[in-house]
């Protein structure tokens, strides 16, 4: 294994956890509004995401950061070409920042209501967003031969990817609602559990009508061949069996699909393009690839060294984080937020 490949991995890992632990507080930020009127019970919920949201950011970080130093010339194009999308993602994500260290600072009804829809938007539009920006990933957009982005902002919004980005929103909304039957109790389990299962339809259904149209929009099943193996395939099954889990009050299997769904449709599409990094839809032989577009191999061997170090030790620490807040949250709960 090459060190281009090597990295193309640790990217599709770094993207992967991100998706698995940012959805799920993508999903609780969007089910908030909804899950009570009540002060503090809407606490409460924020609560369970509490010591979690900010360091489940710092993956994308990482893969932003592995991305610039490992294929610089992905980083420039996609931050070039999804410039407009990128920002308004980085907006929100600070608004809804802003809003998680706000709402509490005044007992007002309306800046306490008003912060919680901020949350609400500031987790919408990126749960929307990365799904806009993979299928076009896969699907194409406008680089030139010079490895530029040659389209504008409209480009990026096409049926097959808006339809990637509603799917995402709702699987990340089932992902965040099943997270909530872990973490609450009484009332806000039985709403968090009745959400669950009726977001669990239109998710599964968006999932079936996203995979249809992407035989039509992209080489993605040309390029996994008859025999896509059994990821594609177990991210089928996953998202299947969440209803029966969901049934028999399984909540600690049934947010495991729902993960498991996110991480393997994320590998299914990292899979699918490689070599490549972004499809260009002018020519395919000027699609962005893990060799035209990285850095030198002096430079991928020191990154190894150092991810090889320091890799291990974030997991860890992360993992003992989760671990030491594994408790479900209750009103009698100690609410920091």
């Amino acid at each position: 294994m090459d060190l281009q490949t090597l990295w193309f991995i640790l990217i599709t890992v770094l993207f992967t956890g991100f998706f698995f632990l940012e959805g799920f507080d993508y999903g609780v930020g969007i089910l908030l509004p909804f899950m009570s009127k009540d002060d503090l019970e809407r606490r409460t919920v924020i609560n369970t995401i509490g010591p979690f949201w900010d360091a489940n950011e710092v993956w994308l970080i990482t893969a932003g950061g592995a991305m610039f130093a490992a294929f610089p010339e992905w980083y420039a194009t996609l931050f070039s070409g999804f410039y407009v999308a990128l920002l308004l993602m980085l907006a929100a994500l600070i608004f809804r920042g802003v809003a998680f260290e706000f709402r509490s600072k005044h007992d007002n009804p309306a800046w306490r209501n008003f912060w919680d829809w901020s949350i609400f938007f500031g987790s919408a539009i990126p749960a929307v967003l990365w799904g806009v920006a993979l299928s076009n990933f896969i699907r194409g957009v406008p680089i030139d031969e010079s490895m530029n982005y040659a389209g504008g902002f409209f480009n990026l919004l096409n049926p097959y990817a808006l339809l990637c980005g509603i799917t995402s929103f709702f699987i990340f909304t089932l992902h965040g609602a099943v997270f909530l039957t872990l973490k609450t109790t009484g009332t806000l389990h039985a709403k968090a559990m009745g959400f669950a299962k009726i977001i669990w339809g239109p998710a599964t259904l968006l999932s079936f009508l996203f995979m249809i149209y992407t035989s039509t929009e992209t080489d993605l099943y040309q390029h996994l061949g008859i025999n896509p193996g059994v990821i594609p395939v177990f991210s089928v099954l996953a998202l299947l069996s969440v209803i029966f889990m969901l049934k028999k009050n399984a909540s600690g299997w049934a947010f495991a699909m729902t993960g498991a769904a996110i991480a393997f449709s994320t590998i299914t599409i990292f899979t699918g393009l490689y070599p490549r990094v972004l499809v260009s839809s002018l020519k395919p032989e000027w699609s962005l690839t893990i060799y035209n577009a990285s850095s030198s191999s002096y430079t991928l061997g020191i990154m190894s060294i150092i991810a090889l170090i320091f890799v291990p030790i974030v997991l860890i620490y992360q993992g003992w984080s989760y671990w030491i807040f594994r408790s479900r949250v209750t009103k009698d709960s100690e609410l920091e937020y």
